[in-house]
């Protein structure tokens, strides 16, 4: 048995903010794999489906993020899921935004979640997926990662944290090597988007044209496309 931990607050007054990129993208893989992340249990929503023939975990705690643990930790222990069985989505401040990485374990590089969750599981020995969103510039920490998405940045969004869900399902198919060879490619902008340019080539493959919108999405486009006005 396997599990995808999507990481946010819960709440609508932060469901388009750039802390919840984990549960947005929890969504995506729920509509891949015809799944509904609905059933409260242990201080989360959760959603069972058997996908490739193992039996999946989808999990969005809602206990705030600096708590995601809690729920975390206690749906492992109930269901009797190993460390390197658990997947977890998150939203990171070091990489930029429209970027995303796969590491097989780590430390919680002074994010909440992740910090709550080495401690509940005992170990920091989980793969986790992060979704740049980048530093903020000027802008404080707390306001910028509370912040909502602009328009401009819900377009590079819309087609990383489709590419991160299908890193997450080659994850369940084939494994934490598999899924890195895959998609860590898009740990770094192209080149244009680094140096300004349109002009020459560069090693990292440019993204694949925009997906239409998910409908897990639908709604949280429209509100950002208004919030944006």
């Amino acid at each position: 048995m396997k599990m995808i931990v999507g990481l946010g607050n819960p709440g609508k007054q932060y469901e388009t903010t750039r802390h919840n990129v984990g549960f947005i993208v929890l969504d995506l893989v729920a509509d891949k794999i015809g799944a509904e992340v609905k059933e409260r249990k242990n201080n989360g929503f959760i959603g069972e489906v058997f996908f490739q023939g193992e039996k999946v975990l989808l999990v969005k705690p809602q206990t705030y993020m600096n708590l995601s643990g809690q729920c975390v930790g206690e749906l492992a222990r109930y269901y009797k899921i190993d460390n390197r069985d658990i997947l977890v989505i998150s939203d990171d401040l070091s990489l930029p935004l429209g970027t995303m990485k796969l590491r097989p374990k780590g430390s919680s590089g002074g994010h909440n979640g992740l910090k709550s969750l080495i401690a509940h599981l005992g170990g920091d020995d989980f793969p986790r997926l992060k979704i740049g969103i980048g530093h903020g510039g000027s802008e404080g920490v707390i306001e910028h990662v509370l912040g909502n998405f602009s328009a401009d940045e819900w377009q590079k969004l819309t087609e990383i944290m489709a590419k991160a869900a299908d890193c997450a399902l080659l994850w369940l198919e084939s494994g934490v090597d598999a899924a890195m060879c895959g998609y860590n490619m898009y740990a770094k902008l192209p080149k244009a988007e680094r140096d300004g340019t349109e002009s020459g080539q560069d090693a990292t493959p440019e993204p694949a044209k925009p997906q239409k919108p998910k409908k897990a999405l639908k709604s949280l486009m429209e509100h950002i496309m208004k919030t944006d006005k």
